[in-house]
This record gives C-alpha cells, sequence and structure tokens, in this order.
C-alpha cells in the first residue's frame, strides 16, 4: 500500500500525479490466455501468422480488455492507495477509451493522476484516478480511463 494516510488522500488536489508504474510486457502467451479465460479468440489476437499477412497493425495485438486488466496491479506498483487498507475493491470505469493498438510484445505502463478520494461512510473510501496507459516507443497512449476504488480502512488506518 502506498505512503498516504486516508486523511492525506483527502486532502489533495485534483491532478496531483499518483506516479507510474514499471513496464509490463504483453507477450503473445499472455494475449493465448487471456483469450483463453474470456472466449475472445478473433484471429487478430491469437492467429500470429494471419496476422502478420492481414492485419492492419502488421501483427497480433492484445485484447483492450487485457490492457484494461492490468490497471490493477499496475495501481499496486504505483501504490496509490492509503496506508491501512484492508481491502481495495474495483467500483469500475468512467470515460473508458482504447486509443491505439498494443502489439503482441509491446511494453506498456500506467500513469496516474489523483481525481478525487470520497468518504462514503463505514469506513469505506472512493477514489477516482485517471490512467493514462503509455506504450513503449509510441507517442499516442493504448488507453486512458477514470477508474474507481472503493477503499476498506483497516483498524489501524488513520482517518
Amino acid at each position: 500500500m502506498g505512503d498516504r494516510s486516508f486523511k492525506d488522500m483527502g486532502a489533495l488536489a485534483e491532478g496531483t500525479e499518483l506516479g507510474a508504474s514499471g513496464w509490463t510486457t504483453i507477450s503473445q502467451e499472455m494475449i493465448n490466455s487471456f483469450a483463453e479465460t474470456t472466449g475472445d479468440k478473433q484471429w487478430i489476437h491469437i492467429d500470429v501468422e494471419r496476422a502478420q499477412k492481414e492485419s492492419p497493425f502488421g501483427g497480433p495485438i492484445a485484447h483492450g480488455y487485457l490492457t484494461l486488466s492490468l490497471l490493477a496491479p499496475m495501481s499496486y506498483d504505483i501504490g496509490a492507495a492509503p496506508e491501512g487498507a484492508a481491502a481495495a475493491i474495483n467500483y469500475g470505469s468512467d470515460k473508458l477509451r482504447f486509443l491505439a493498438p498494443v502489439p503482441a510484445g509491446s511494453k506498456v505502463r500506467a500513469h496516474q493522476s489523483f481525481v478525487s478520494f470520497e468518504d462514503k461512510g463505514n469506513r469505506m473510501y472512493l477514489m477516482t484516478v485517471e490512467n493514462k496507459v503509455e506504450i513503449e516507443g509510441s507517442d499516442k497512449p493504448a488507453l486512458i480511463a477514470r477508474s474507481l476504488t472503493m477503499f476498506v480502512a483497516g483498524p489501524t488506518a488513520e482517518v
């Protein structure tokens, strides 16, 4: 978890940079596993030879939702969660846009900035952050989205 208390999070100004995650490689193996898990086996993702010949992207690309699903572990890497959080629950996304394809073998990382932190009562707090997932070597991000996370303050958290 992060180094800010729940009390500190409530005092942050909108637009405060929370940080950037480390790079994650989107391997063909990862894409294939995601396709198998979700049942989305469109050729543009899993048929390497066909994608190299027929795809406008020159090869296979990651599923948009695979890239989106990486926001959770990248958020952990950034450490934006308040100190003393007992749980972090995905509450949804707003303003989600997939702006550029992520070719197999690419590296991505998330940049996060603070939007809001609301006390919802019963030691629960809703945090909204702006995410931009960068593709290494590309000027255009893979996606942008506001993500909402409900944090439950643990018994020792400073609220």
